[in-house]
């Protein structure tokens, strides 16, 4: 029996997708690459540099400027003190990834019901929550391939509208690149390819050489026009880059191969059937479409052994495989759906059983263990944490209660909304746990130094976090290159345990501490602290 008439399919996801991606964007501080990706939309409005980016002033052109460009215009729109402006694209990119991610699965899995479920199943998985709520550039990578992979699979399909869908792959393709470079056409498209080669044959291709030709053009000319331009423009800057960057996925966070083994945590609250919708031997023979089983299983594990490969490693680059992971995982939940009323192996239900049975027990334990580990820094939190736990408390209660009935949909769904209500109710709980009392933002600085007459620099690059709270431009002084500012009194911004530097760079100069800036939202007993979002300030005046 099916709960949810299909007609409500994408409205359902519509509303999902709002109290995952659109909820409370504000709560997290910025992290590191969303500094970077705001600091250079903030510039690319206040001085004009929509294509020569910038960051701080200096040359950023590590990641083609796509999302970066939405990111600026939100901000023109709703400025660029409101961090859930500037997340909002990132955001509106992910309610069009899950929702495409619905249509395709609809057309290749022949089965709407089937299609929901993996969309449902994608908008939960933890990673894809993660960057979909994040202003940063891997979900506008993954978001338009994904679109771009849509028109593709049509092309080598269908018969029908070939210049269509080769020009739409084609345009969707190009602004992956626009936003990621090769990133996803390495983790996600040649994944796909390789899958679709294995299991689906093409069809009628001697008719589609010229579309696709044109679909290679297109491609080329939208992924290679701004990176022909700033290396036209700034040829030894943008030479530099490139090679640095080359390297860094040669030498940065390198680890072994099997380092990615464990893909399939990085769903989150799907994990254990997650895992068994990878077991190929035992789905097999119990899935209604084998055929786009192989298909999505082949998809699945091409993306992790295709990004095995390359040296540097790092777990949200896990973030594509998630896509083609929902498929796989969706056969498993679906086969449930037909049989777990009348399956008596308790081999077979037993995941179900532990994955569902883990989320309903969360939810109604919520009060006594989020009391437990909250109780000192509630103040100011109360309403909050009552209202999470009076949507938790009955959501897990009819969990377990509708698993036990075995009644399987209506616990998958309420699992959904369990997920939902975390981001909706509880996700500003998070703030109870940021509380360092050493906090102090560089947000006044550019104020006092006005309104003093006594100029800020920055003492060699830092981190962009810094940046960003400053609220604009630092000039910097590098010390590896030292230019002394003209004026005989100023102040700099300088990495912590970095004053001999200092010293060392102005010798003729008297150097007096004045205050210390601290970003993190936890204080130094807690592992997360990090010293990159510290600096000390310093007056420095000529002797």
């Amino acid at each position: 029996m099916n709960f949810i008439h299909e007609k409500n399919y994408v409205w359902i996801l519509v509303i999902v997708c709002f109290a995952l991606f659109f909820v409370n964007l504000d709560v997290l501080y910025p992290n590191i690459m969303e500094a970077r990706n705001f600091i250079t939309a903030r510039e690319m409005v206040s001085d004009g540099n929509w294509l020569l980016t910038t960051m701080n002033g200096e040359a950023r052109y590590e990641k083609p400027p796509l999302p970066t460009w939405l990111a600026a215009i939100s901000g023109m729109a709703f400025g660029f003190k409101s961090l859930a402006a500037l997340r909002i694209p990132s955001a509106i990119i992910t309610l069009i990834l899950i929702l495409c991610s619905y249509r395709f699965g609809s057309h290749f899995l022949k089965n709407k019901q089937h299609a929901f479920i993996s969309s449902l199943i994608l908008a939960t998985s933890f990673y894809i929550i993660f960057a979909g709520r994040n202003g940063t550039w891997d979900i506008f990578a993954h978001g338009f391939m994904l679109v771009g992979i849509y028109y593709i699979f049509h092309f080598f399909a269908s018969a029908e509208n070939i210049w269509r869908n080769s020009l739409l792959a084609g345009i969707f393709i190009g602004l992956s690149f626009m936003s990621k470079g090769p990133v996803s056409h390495f983790a996600l498209f040649l994944p796909f390819i390789i899958a679709y080669s294995i299991v689906y044959k093409y069809t009628n291709f001697k008719k589609k050489w010229l579309p696709l030709l044109g679909l290679i053009v297109v491609t080329a000319i939208l992924s290679s026009w701004w990176a022909l331009y700033i290396y036209e423009m700034d040829t030894e800057t943008a030479t530099a880059i490139a090679e640095k960057e080359t390297t860094a996925w040669q030498d940065r966070n390198v680890r072994p191969f099997y380092y990615y083994w464990s893909f399939f945590v990085q769903s989150g609250i799907w994990t254990v059937v997650a895992f068994v919708g990878l077991l190929y031997p035992y789905l097999k023979s119990r899935v209604k479409n084998l055929k786009a089983y192989k298909f999505c299983l082949f998809w699945t594990l091409a993306a992790v052994i295709l990004l095995s490969v390359i040296p540097e490693k790092k777990s949200r680059y896990l973030l594509p495989v998630l896509i083609p992971l929902a498929y796989t995982t969706s056969f498993y939940i679906e086969y449930m759906f037909r049989t777990f009323k009348t399956n008596r192996d308790k081999r077979e239900t037993f995941p179900v059983y532990l994955n569902f049975g883990i989320v309903g027990l969360i939810g109604l334990v919520f009060p006594i263990v989020g009391y437990i580990f909250l109780k000192d820094s509630l103040s100011g939190f109360y309403f909050r944490f009552i209202l999470t736990s009076l949507a938790l408390v009955p959501i897990g209660f009819f969990i377990l209660k509708y698993l036990f009935k075995k009644e399987i949909q209506r616990s998958f769904y309420l699992i959904i909304v369990f997920v939902m209500m975390i981001i909706v109710t509880g996700f500003p709980l998070a703030n109870a746990l940021l509380d360092n009392p050493n906090y102090n933002s560089l947000q006044d600085i550019s104020r006092k130094a006005k309104e003093e007459k006594v100029p800020v620099y920055m003492f060699n690059i830092q981190s962009p976090e810094l940046v960003w709270d400053y609220g604009g431009k630092i000039p910097l002084v590098h010390s590896h290159d030292l230019e002394i500012p003209k004026e005989n009194t100023f102040k700099v911004l300088v990495m912590i345990g970095g004053k001999k530097s200092v010293e060392k760079a102005f010798p003729n100069y008297e150097i007096t501490y004045q205050e210390t800036f601290d970003l993190n939202p936890i204080d130094n007993t807690n592992r997360g602290y990090k010293d990159r979002l510290r600096t000390e300030m310093y007056l420095i005046s000529k002797k």
